[in-house]
C-alpha cells in the first residue's frame, strides 16, 4: 500500500536554493515521487510512496526547516503511486495571490474541526466560499456554498475584497493552503469572522463519516488519482490528456473521448503531434500503476 503526504508550513525560510537541493537529494533517495514547492514564505508539498519512507522524509523536512511539526498534514493510502516523478520547486509564493504572506502574532487562525465545519455549514447568514477553481466546484463542494468562479487563484484577491468586513465568513479548499493565504489577506484588511475548514476537504473526508457527510460529489486532486470519494476511495473521473480537464461519464460516451488523449472538449483542436506525445504519457501513467501492482503480488 502507497501513502500519500499532503503538508504545508507557513514558515520564513532563507538559502532557499540549498534547501531545495537537500529535499529534492533527500526525497529521491528514499525513492519517492510528488511535488514540493519552496518560497521565502514557506513549503508546501504533496509526496507518496511507502509508509516508512514517507515517515523518514516527514521527519527530515521539519528537521531541516526547523519546525516541530507542519500548520497541516493529511494522509491517505492508495494502490498506486499517483505521480510520474519528483519535483521540488522554487516560488516566490507557495500559493500565489500576489500577495505577501503577512507573519503577524496579532493574526488570529480561526481553525473548524471538520466537526465545528459541519455545525457552522447551518449558521444563519454565514458565506460559505469555495476557494477552489470552477471546474473543481462543478466536481463537488459542500451544500450551499459559493463559487467565486475565478479562473485563477490571483483573482480571487478582487472576489475578497467585495465582502463584508462584518458577515461571517467559512472557507475551504482541497488541503487548506489557499484558504489560510487568503485568511490572511482578509485578516490584514481588517475582517474578523474569518474561518476555514482546518486541512481541508481530504481531513473532512478523513475524519467524517461519509453517510453523515454534507459534501456532495467528489474531490478533484492534483495527480493521477484525478479525484477521490467522500469515503477517500479512487473517483470516477479520467483527466483529458488534451486539455487536461476532469471528464464525467456522459462526456466519457461520446467517440471523441480517447482515453488518456482526447475528449470533445479539445479533440477536434490537437495536432497529429501532440495525440503522439499524449499517447506516450498516457502509455506512462499505466505502465506507473501495473508496475506497482505487479511488484504487490510478488510480495504477497
Amino acid at each position: 500500500m502507497i501513502e500519500i503526504l499532503s503538508f504545508y508550513k507557513f514558515k520564513k525560510l532563507n538559502k532557499i536554493k540549498s534547501l531545495r537541493k537537500k529535499i529534492f537529494d533527500k526525497i529521491f533517495e528514499n525513492n519517492v515521487k510528488g511535488l514540493v514547492i519552496i518560497s521565502p514564505e514557506g513549503i508546501n508539498g504533496t509526496i507518496a510512496g511507502k509508509k516508512k519512507n514517507i515517515i523518514i522524509l516527514s521527519k527530515y523536512i521539519k528537521r531541516i526547516i526547523l519546525i516541530r511539526s507542519f500548520d497541516v498534514q493529511n494522509r491517505l493510502n492508495s494502490n498506486f503511486v499517483p505521480f510520474l516523478k519528483l519535483k521540488v520547486k522554487l516560488k516566490n509564493e507557495v500559493v500565489p495571490i500576489n500577495e505577501t504572506y503577512k507573519f503577524n502574532q496579532k493574526n488570529k487562525k480561526n481553525y473548524l474541526s471538520p466537526r465545528k465545519w459541519d455545525q457552522f455549514l447551518k449558521v444563519k447568514g454565514a458565506k460559505i466560499i469555495d476557494a477552489r477553481k470552477p471546474f473543481e466546484h462543478e466536481i463537488g463542494t459542500f451544500k450551499g456554498s459559493i463559487n467565486p468562479n475565478t479562473k485563477n487563484f490571483r483573482d480571487f484577491k478582487s472576489y475578497l475584497m467585495g465582502l463584508k468586513k462584518n458577515e461571517p465568513i467559512g472557507m475551504f479548499c482541497t488541503g487548506g493552503i489557499r484558504c489560510e493565504k487568503a485568511s490572511n489577506y482578509l485578516d490584514n484588511k481588517g475582517f474578523k469572522n474569518v474561518y476555514m475548514l482546518k486541512g481541508g476537504i481530504i481531513n473532512y473526508f478523513n475524519k467524517t463519516n461519509p453517510v453523515r457527510s454534507n459534501w456532495l460529489g467528489e474531490c478533484f486532486v492534483f495527480d493521477n488519482r484525478v479525484t477521490i470519494k467522500k469515503n477517500t476511495k479512487l473517483g470516477n473521473y479520467t483527466i483529458c490528456n488534451g486539455c487536461r480537464m476532469p471528464l464525467h461519464n456522459k462526456e466519457k460516451k461520446s467517440p471523441k473521448f480517447k482515453i488518456g488523449l482526447s475528449c470533445p472538449k479539445c479533440y477536434d483542436n490537437l495536432t497529429k503531434d501532440q495525440f503522439k506525445r499524449f499517447t506516450m504519457r498516457h502509455h506512462q501513467i499505466v505502465k506507473s500503476k501495473n508496475n506497482y501492482k505487479f511488484k504487490k503480488n510478488i510480495i504477497s
